[in-house]
């Protein structure tokens, strides 16, 4: 009796909850505690689970949902093909469905460095701001896996916008979805149809995840790739904003930590100054907003005895992270607002341009006069509904 009572209010509730959590987003965002490290990379297979604890998923504090959830440990590969262990959130609804179910693998936006702001730290404490967009997916009957990246909920620093690194997290989160033998007697199996959904960040590392599937995890199913406001080059976007003053100076340095850790070649420590180290050990450790407000009032001269920028090697790997060189294997979705702050809109459009030219399947959807947040909340259900099309299997027409 209990269960079918879940069953008949399961709808209405997952509703109400992402309107509620919705406010509350934009309201404020509330920290979490510390995630639990794991062992060492080892040997194995991308996508094996290294670890795996019983998980609640809840979209504010005291807002349980009708879920099963399990936060895991699985196997990836680093930028450098280097094996490496990173954290995740697996959750299933409680919805009766028997047979496969889709999977869903989510890719979040800009939470921080520290590991108590990963996903997994957050999701069960009802913090996520994007716990509506999980919501809905979960409504739908959808599984989803949340990886946490790189170096964000386990040891090390998180590689921010490394797009070789993030895209592999993404996959590997599904296959490691797929063999939680929790999760298999939940519908979750090898013929699942996999979708790969991401926003800001988690645009970034979605369509990186789309453009590796092909050759990276052939196996998994995957049907389509939603991504909105993708900072689909991060070398071009540096040099844009090298001779303007001001800009986000914390989200700057993020990108600094997280690609001298993924290639520690660059030697960040040897371009800062006194004042530069000390923002590098309050970002390393922070969630978004407290490394945005460490930031302000900083400029390159306070940070930087001489510029990363203008060396060739930095020029390089941050140039690796350019998307659109390669064709996604499957159909792409892409969004993005004409007024977005964060993400120049002209970063999107060219990647768009350059799928299309190198004849992928793209739907392109702009959002006249949005920013950033605005284009987020504006564009995720259309996002979510091309989205179950493909996973349904129709037919993707696009529009280059």
């Amino acid at each position: 009796m209990k269960r079918s009572r879940r069953k008949l209010h399961r709808r209405n509730r997952f509703a109400a909850l992402a309107v509620v959590v919705l406010v509350g987003a934009l309201a404020h965002v509330t920290g979490a505690g510390p995630s639990a490290g794991e062992e060492g990379a080892g040997t194995g297979r991308p996508g094996d689970l290294v670890g795996v604890e019983p998980y609640t998923f809840r979209v504010l504090p005291a807002l349980p949902t009708p879920t099963r959830a399990w936060k895991i440990f699985y196997r990836s590969t680093d930028a450098t093909g280097r094996p490496d262990v990173v954290s995740g959130t697996v959750i299933v609804p409680e919805d009766g469905r028997t047979g496969t179910r889709p999977l869903i693998t989510y890719a979040v936006g800009t939470v921080g460095m520290g590991d108590q702001c990963a996903p997994s730290a957050t999701l069960a404490r009802g913090a996520t701001l994007e716990a509506p967009a999980i919501v809905q997916a979960l409504e739908r009957g959808w599984a989803v896996v949340i990886t946490d990246y790189p170096g964000l909920g386990t040891p090390g620093d998180h590689t921010y916008l490394v797009g070789r690194a993030e895209g592999n997290a993404v996959l590997d989160a599904a296959r490691a979805a797929q063999r939680l033998p929790e999760a298999q007697r939940e519908g979750i199996t090898t013929g699942s149809p996999v979708g790969i959904m991401g926003y800001s960040q988690g645009g970034h590392a979605s369509a990186w995840a789309g453009e590796l599937a092909r050759e990276y995890a052939p196996e998994l199913q995957v049907k389509g790739a939603a991504s909105g406001g993708v900072p689909a080059d991060v070398l071009k976007d540096a040099l844009d904003k090298k001779g303007q003053e001001g800009g986000n100076v914390g989200l700057s340095m993020m990108i600094a930590i997280g690609h001298d850790a993924a290639y520690p070649e660059l030697q960040l420590d040897s371009y800062l100054t006194a004042d530069g180290r000390a923002l590098v050990q309050k970002v390393r450790g922070g969630c978004v907003l407290e490394n945005v407000v460490a930031g302000q009032g900083k400029t390159r001269e306070d940070l930087f005895a001489r510029n990363p920028i203008d060396a060739p090697e930095w020029q390089r790997r941050l140039g690796e992270d350019r998307l659109g060189t390669r064709a996604p294997g499957a159909p792409a979705y892409l969004y993005h607002g004409t007024t977005d702050e964060v993400v120049a809109y002209g970063l999107g459009e060219r990647l768009r341009s350059d799928w299309c030219a190198l004849g992928a399947s793209v739907q392109w959807q702009t959002y006249p006069l949005a920013g950033h947040g605005p284009a987020a909340i504006a564009g995720g259900g259309p996002a979510m509904d091309w989205l179950a099309d493909r996973l349904e299997g129709r037919p993707a027409q696009g529009n280059c």
